[in-house]
């Protein structure tokens, strides 16, 4: 492997972190493909948070949403996958938070189940089972549940 400078390593990481919002573990998993260890890589992701090239709540922030809009994904998945991805409870928090804020999670989850339902008539658990590996509140399933059988 060839010796990489931390000028270079720099640029490198400034613009893997331009191209879309990074969590702290990508950095460092990028870092050590570069071949850059230690203090090196510790002076490194130092300069990209001064720079603001590296946020842990503006990824947690965007992660969320990202996953809620595009996944249909849950609070408690979402949860899950950015403590897997070692971010700050803080940060957690206020991604979930962002969730709330963008509104109408139970009618996400609503769209969701009436979407699946004609794949699972008279097997509500089946039905129940994908809202919950998706990161939906098991109360919230089975209420959304209740009142959608009654509509279909």
């Amino acid at each position: 492997m060839k010796y990489l400078t931390s000028e270079a390593a720099l640029l490198k990481l400034q613009s893997y972190c331009a191209y879309q919002e990074r969590c702290h573990q990508e950095v460092q998993r990028r870092l050590a493909d570069l071949g850059v260890y230690g203090d090196k890589a510790d002076a490194i992701i130092a300069q990209l948070i001064t720079d603001n090239f590296l946020n842990e709540e503006r990824f947690a922030i965007a992660f969320a949403r990202g996953k809620y809009r595009m996944k249909t994904w849950g609070k408690i998945r979402i949860r899950i996958e950015l403590k897997q991805r070692q971010v700050s409870e803080y940060c957690i928090r206020k991604a979930i938070e962002e969730v709330d804020k963008e509104g109408h999670y139970e009618e996400s989850l609503r769209a969701l189940l009436i979407a699946k339902s004609p794949d699972y008539v008279g097997r509500p658990q089946q039905l129940a089972n994908i809202a919950l590996r998706k990161g939906f509140e098991s109360e919230l399933v089975w209420q959304t549940l209740k009142e959608i059988s009654n509509d279909l």
